[in-house]
């Protein structure tokens, strides 16, 4: 089947049908309880009144006596006679007498197709030895017929009572009628109030789905005006987060490839020049040429590998978390650090805990941060390595005794190619690293004020010994300590 070629309904139309069909369904339920129970109610009447007529006849003729004149009645047709006389049919019954000879009489109005039917006296005939109860249907009407005969001696009469049931079964006609019309109107109007409902439930899907489609490449800018406290409000505001994701995810992207691209001119600016004036009969320029060629390839594949680094921090499998041991963490990177430059590496403190982290992204940030260190210090200078447990958080921390961070580059330092003004600035991506991998973690890398006191070890860590104030830099690595052990 063809799924594109086959009709579409939208939300709103298919849950007003189905409003629809099931109101609809659950009135034809009704209405044919309804006619099932009226039905036999009105056979239930019937047959009491025509048991009611039979049941006096046999009263009076168990009696036997004519109480004008005292005496028995002479013959069954007198019998029958009196009771006629004295009764009243109801509107939908005839009361017949059918003589030992003669033709019937009988007291009331309608049943005109009856009158003349051959089929009724035969009817008659058949029951008026037993007596009992039988229908007919003359013409196209239903007829209920009770025959009770009358003996006396070798003569016999019969008493019969018909009553019309399709005149009975008239007005439940016209009641089902009457409820056909009700119901048909109650469905359009519950159906109509259902759209209504529907449309006024479903107006946040619709401007959802109406930003959505205004949303393009070049334009995240797009928001739904959320009112209210239900499931569609929320659904709104959690679209709107979503959208503020993207847009910020597209114009870091964005900054991202305009600041490589900004980067990776000057390398290749400078290899194309060098290479045009590439004087290939001396073998002195070749050779200065080449040694710098390779000194750019280095510094490009390092920009590269930082960008690539940057783009896999949008990954959930960035950082893979096992329990680590801080205390082994800190002295590894240290280990570590010493192979970077002669410098006098002091470990300040260790956090004796565990924590949940990747160990090597961890590694790979304060790594990071130790040759920030490196190239911001002179051979001698002190730099410093350490870890406590503070306030809930593991915090590490990597700090040096050089030129300090300047004030105008605090706030920016951890953007992407914020570059300091020195001989030793890179490309400007280390910092934003480490801060990545910070967030990673759910945590921060902060740049400790000049003039305050560094971190200090607690009484996790092996010393008191922390960062000194007012010289250098220190930066902090925090993360959540959660379920430490």
């Amino acid at each position: 089947m063809d799924v594109s070629r086959s009709p579409r309904y939208s939300v709103r139309q298919r849950l007003t049908a189905a409003v629809a069909l099931l109101t609809a369904a659950a009135l034809v339920a009704v209405g044919a309880t309804l006619f099932v129970l009226e039905s036999r109610r009105i056979d239930r009447v019937i047959d009491t009144s025509l048991a009611q007529e039979v049941g006096e006849l046999r009263r009076l003729q168990a009696e036997g006596v004519d109480p004008e004149t005292g005496e028995r009645f002479a013959d069954p047709d007198r019998l029958i006679a009196f009771f006629l006389s004295r009764n009243v049919p109801d509107a939908e019954e005839n009361l017949w007498q059918f003589p030992v000879t003669g033709k019937p009489t009988f007291v009331g109005e309608g049943q005109r197709a009856l009158r003349t039917s051959p089929r009724f006296p035969a009817l008659v005939e058949r029951l008026e030895t037993a007596g009992g109860v039988a229908d007919l249907t003359v013409a196209d009407r239903d007829y209920r017929v009770a025959v009770q005969p009358v003996e006396q001696g070798s003569e016999r009469a019969s008493f019969v009572v018909s009553h019309d049931v399709s005149e009975s079964r008239n007005q439940l006609d016209e009641l089902m009628v009457t409820y056909a019309l009700l119901s048909a109107l109650s469905v359009v109007l519950i159906s109509a109030i259902a759209s209504w409902l529907a449309g006024r439930l479903l107006s946040p899907v619709r401007r959802l789905r109406e930003t959505a489609q205004g949303i393009t490449e070049g334009d995240l800018s797009g928001r739904l005006e959320v009112s209210g406290n239900d499931d569609l409000s929320e659904l709104q505001r959690t679209f709107n987060d979503m959208l503020d994701r993207l847009e910020e995810a597209f114009a870091s992207q964005r900054r991202l490839l305009d600041d490589a691209a900004h980067e990776l001119r000057t390398p290749l600016t400078v290899l194309q020049g060098h290479l045009e004036v590439l004087d290939l009969t001396d073998p002195d320029d070749v050779r200065t040429t080449r040694v710098l060629l390779l000194d750019e390839i280095d510094r490009m594949t390092r920009l590269v590998n930082d960008l690539l680094l940057l783009a896999k921090a949008e990954r959930p499998d960035f950082v893979r978390l096992e329990r680590t041991d801080v205390e082994a963490l800190t002295v590894g990177v240290l280990e570590r650090a010493r192979g970077l430059a002669e410098r006098s590496w002091v470990l300040d403190g260790v956090a004796r805990t565990t924590v949940e982290v990747d160990p090597q992204r961890i590694t790979q940030a304060l790594l990071q941060l130790a040759d920030n260190a490196v190239r911001h210090t002179a051979a001698g200078d002190e730099i410093g390595i350490g870890s406590r447990l503070h306030e809930g958080n593991v915090e590490l921390w990597v700090r040096d005794t050089g030129s300090g961070v300047s004030p105008a580059l605090r706030e920016t330092i951890f953007e992407r190619f914020s570059q300091g003004e020195d001989e030793h600035a890179g490309f400007g991506l280390g910092l934003s690293i480490v801060a990545v991998i910070a967030r990673a973690h759910e945590g921060q890398v902060v740049l400790d004020e000049p003039s305050t006191d560094g971190p200090r070890a607690d009484e996790h860590g092996t010393s008191d010994h922390g960062p000194t104030s007012g010289t250098g830099a220190t930066f902090r690595l925090v993360v959540p300590a959660g379920g430490q052990w």
